[in-house]
């Protein structure tokens, strides 16, 4: 078990000797209140992006749901035409950047999830640690009503109009301690200051989603192929928060799978898909953008490969909202 593993399991467990980092908590917590001072008092400045920027961010490190809502909301502004790009970190991608992702990007170089972003949507997306050089390449090949930041809600040195933040209930805030005693990036106060949108299969709050499993679907497909939950299977999974793909395969019926968990962002190598039987794999649709390479390169490899497409359904006060927050930017709604 690598320590990412190691650490992300005492978080879930809220381990009581979790309370030994709790210095680090604090040096986390000081570091992060003086970036905060600093900005605000104007020794640190924003960049002012020349159109309204939107971030869907979490306060927690590890899976909420974010990507997929992020599609969905890209989807939903393309259907009322609504001109959108998005920026992202690029984590796991090796560069350079800033990088514009299109549908021949390598995740290797970009990332996993902006290619999966991409593929979902085809929207304009440049990724790349620093924002502003981001904003700077989309703009400068699209002219754009409106851009969405995928994650960067920590992220000062870019103003933006728009916030929502994910909070995903069947996690939670856990000990609801900063970095590393918990796995908070912000203190719970934060929630106060954005726009929630509750992750929750039955959620409290108006502003809520919940993600729709679709079919499962062959990755290595030749010609058409039932899907049958009662096979054995391997969940290969390096996400966040994997303890939500097992809760969605159970409730689909998938009963039993053998669970092997690799870190956030995993790159894969074809050993990791190797078992000494010829059960099927079945994963995310994240995982897969990084597994299908791989399947491409070893044509011999003919295991079973499943993934399980999933879609965020919002609230219907989630539009009113948005559409309201898009209105007051001058962005109009048909």
């Amino acid at each position: 078990m690598s320590f990412a593993q190691f650490i992300q399991d005492a978080w879930n467990k809220q381990a009581k000797w979790l309370i030994v980092l709790r210095p680090l908590s604090w040096l986390y917590r000081s570091g992060f209140l003086l970036n905060k001072k600093m900005y605000q008092v104007g020794i640190k400045s924003s960049y002012q992006a020349p159109v309204p920027v939107m971030v869907i961010g979490n306060i927690t490190v590890g899976g909420s749901g974010k990507t997929p809502l992020l599609i969905h909301l890209v989807n939903h502004l393309h259907s009322l035409n609504i001109r959108v790009g998005v920026i992202s970190r690029g984590y796991g991608g090796s560069g350079p950047f800033p990088a514009y992702v299109n549908l021949e990007s390598e995740p290797e170089v970009v990332g996993d999830e902006p290619c999966l972003i991409v593929q979902s949507t085809g929207v304009p997306m440049v990724v790349g640690s620093n924002r502003q050089h981001s904003i700077e390449s989309l703009l400068s090949r699209h002219c754009l009503d409106l851009i969405i930041s995928d994650d960067g809600l920590q992220h000062l040195a870019l103003a933006r109009q728009i916030e929502w933040i994910v909070l995903d209930q069947n996690r939670g805030l856990g000990n609801q301690k900063l970095l590393p005693e918990g796995y908070l990036r912000e203190p719970p106060s934060r929630l106060k200051t954005g726009t929630v949108i509750e992750h929750a299969a039955e959620p409290t709050s108006a502003l809520n989603m919940h993600l729709e499993v679709a079919l499962p679907y062959l990755l290595n497909a030749v010609g058409s192929k039932p899907f049958h939950p009662e096979h054995h299977f391997y969940a290969v999974v390096g996400i966040g928060f994997p303890q939500r793909f097992y809760q969605t395969l159970a409730s689909i019926g998938i009963h039993p799978f053998q669970c092997h968990e690799f870190p956030d962002h995993y790159e894969y190598e074809i050993h990791d898909l190797e078992f000494e039987d010829d059960y099927p794999i079945i994963t995310t649709e994240k995982d897969a953008v990084k597994i299908l390479p791989l399947l491409k390169q070893h044509s011999n490899f003919k295991r079973e490969v499943w993934v399980v497409p999933v879609e965020a359904k919002l609230s219907a006060q989630c539009y009113d909202v948005l559409h309201h927050q898009l209105q007051q930017l001058g962005i109009q709604i048909p």
